[in-house]
């Protein structure tokens, strides 16, 4: 309970117990980030369903609102650096390192998060009104499984955030969070195309980066989020 608590203190700004975390417990925390998604998920689904009732769009604005306000817009600073990141990479690996620790954003980084939220904004209106207010709740659930996969299968970029959570994720905590995650495809069988979200990102972060950061995680928290809410949508519409 103690690694959950300490969780939502670090994916979210959610008024939480104090605990005392030293550098063992604070990487082991990361095992119950797929649990702090789901309530990050019921609080956007929430807002959506308020916010529903009087329109779609004011729907998917209130429950946009929540899911950047809540989570402390951590993950679209990853994204917006790794989008500034990607425009040195033309130019050598280590001007490409070079940008994405600098702490300013650029013209890249602007408009990654402004059309990440854009989709969100959209897709989350396409879902209100198809009725899929309840498949919000595990969207960040299933998201957030990624960092646990990636931070088995690539480096550490560098020591920092990453490298710290490397040491605590073992083989048998994605096999849980896998299971929850099958068990959940049933009630919402866009999950489905989460792994393969995952494993496209961890690909990319691979290929571009050679490794993973917090910067990598937090940007592919936001695509993975915003992929599987497209593949919600899809699926309703094909349905």
């Amino acid at each position: 309970m103690k690694g959950f608590i300490i969780a939502l203190q670090f994916l979210t700004r959610l008024p939480t117990p104090r605990v005392t975390a030293d550098e063992a417990a604070f990487a082991a925390s990361m095992r119950w980030f797929p649990a702090a998604g789901l309530v990050i998920g019921g609080l956007v689904a929430g807002a959506a369903w308020v916010g529903g009732l009087v329109d779609p769009w004011i729907g998917a604005l209130l429950a946009l609102a929540l899911w950047v306000s809540v989570t402390g817009a951590l993950h679209l600073d990853g994204l917006s650096d790794l989008a500034d990141a990607g425009g040195a990479a033309h130019k050598d690996r280590e001007r490409l390192l070079a940008v994405l620790a600098d702490p300013h954003v650029g013209s890249l980084g602007v408009v990654a998060i402004v059309l990440q939220l854009v989709a969100k904004l959209v897709l989350l209106r396409a879902a209100i009104e198809a009725h899929l207010i309840f498949a919000l709740i595990l969207l960040p659930f299933a998201a957030r499984i990624g960092p646990l996969a990636w931070t088995l299968w690539l480096p550490p970029l560098h020591q920092g955030l990453a490298a710290r959570f490397r040491a605590a994720v073992r083989p048998i905590d994605i096999m849980v969070w896998a299971v929850a995650l099958l068990a959940a495809s049933w009630l919402v069988p866009a999950l489905l195309v989460a792994p393969l979200l995952m494993l496209w990102w961890g690909w990319r972060i691979r290929r571009t980066l050679g490794g993973i950061s917090g910067d990598g995680h937090g940007a592919g928290i936001e695509l993975v989020e915003t992929g599987l809410l497209l593949a919600l949508v899809i699926v309703a519409r094909i349905a």
